[in-house]
């Protein structure tokens, strides 16, 4: 089934990938939605250009020291030959890089690119795979590992349900890299309730984008989580480009979110980690949650809001806690199953 351009409704937007014997979607980079689908040689080299070209873009000469030479640059950033300058390569070897031409870069060239550039940790790890996916034999494993992990990744095991059970306490769910829910305890349907509730399965970078208004309404800093929502999908997108079930949510929310289409085109990443969010909660008003997140299961994440006992954060837990007298629906253990469905996926239309 072929992927829809740009403006296509979202019933148009199929599961699969956009030709047959073809595992990647231009809609995984940053560039303009087409029909025309690149083989997967091309579509590697085209995120290492567009990766490297958009941390160029962030870093003017003058940060770097560097004579801003003519009053008119047809670049936003630095230049190529300044970034091979820098780093200490010749420039006709940094554009073979940057096209992806130059499979098996030094590990030293690679960190110099990196040091002029300004990569931090998520964004070297996340250079590193674009360009290890340049070479046939890393494109085959990968490819490889979806299909056997496709069986398995959205399955959260008993082992995971007793501990997210155990946590009653505490709101906690779990999400693959996807940023599908897989299963929350009650405290944590409690305070993801609107997100629970939208049509379709419940995936945090849908409801973030295609329920813009109640997004904005649950999450105060909606700007902050939306680049970190698309920021983690876009690390995914480096690990799993052939990912059938992603290539889906990459379409479905570019073709009816230029909220996304703009961060997405942005090129950043993210890695989960600890952090904390503020909510702007029906039955307990703002309230900023610190988590943590876990990793259980293989990838599967488990995100947890552990708020300090006794601080004011803990005390609107135990609020909502005190309203929450509906259990979530039945199933083996108090934990419950929202990440099924996935046959859903369009009915948002």
């Amino acid at each position: 089934m072929s992927l829809a351009p740009k403006g296509t409704p979202c019933a148009a937007v199929g599961a699969g990938p956009a030709e047959r014997g073809t595992r990647r979607d231009p809609r995984l980079s940053g560039a303009p939605l087409t029909l025309d689908v690149m083989d997967e040689k091309e579509a590697a080299r085209t995120a290492v250009r567009e990766f490297l070209s958009t941390r160029r873009d962030r870093i003017s000469p003058a940060e770097v020291g560097l004579p801003a030479v003519g009053t008119r640059r047809r670049v936003k950033g630095l230049r190529r030959a300044e970034v091979a300058l820098l780093a200490g390569i010749s420039p006709e070897y940094y554009i073979r890089l940057e096209r992806g031409q130059a499979t098996g870069p030094s590990p030293g060239v690679v960190e110099s690119v990196a040091a002029v550039l300004r990569l931090d940790d998520d964004e070297r790890v996340h250079l590193e795979r674009l360009l290890a996916a340049l070479t046939p034999e890393a494109r085959k494993h990968r490819a490889a590992a979806v299909k056997d992990a496709a069986a398995v990744k959205d399955t959260v095991s008993l082992g995971v349900r007793v501990l997210l059970d155990s946590m009653g306490h505490l709101p906690a769910l779990v999400f693959n890299t996807r940023l599908d829910v897989l299963a929350v305890n009650d405290l944590g349907r409690a305070l993801y309730a609107t997100v629970l509730d939208i049509e379709g399965p419940a995936n945090a970078a849908r409801f973030m984008f295609l329920a813009e208004h109640a997004s904005r309404e649950l999450f105060p800093e909606w700007e902050r989580v939306a680049h970190d929502t698309v920021s983690l999908l876009r690390v995914e997108a480096g690990r799993r480009p052939d990912d059938p079930a992603l290539i889906a949510l990459i379409g479905q929310l570019s073709t009816r979110s230029q909220a996304f289409r703009t961060r997405w085109a942005g090129n950043d990443v993210r890695a989960h980690r600890a952090g904390a969010k503020v909510f702007r909660h029906p039955l307990i008003g703002e309230v900023t949650l610190p988590f943590e997140n876990l990793t259980v299961a293989g990838d599967q994440v488990l995100t947890v809001f552990t708020p300090a006992p006794g601080s004011p954060e803990h005390d609107a837990i135990r609020l909502l806690a005190s309203w929450h007298a509906v259990p979530g629906p039945p199933v083996s253990g108090a934990s419950a199953d929202v990440g099924a469905g996935q046959d859903r996926l369009d009915r948002g239309c």
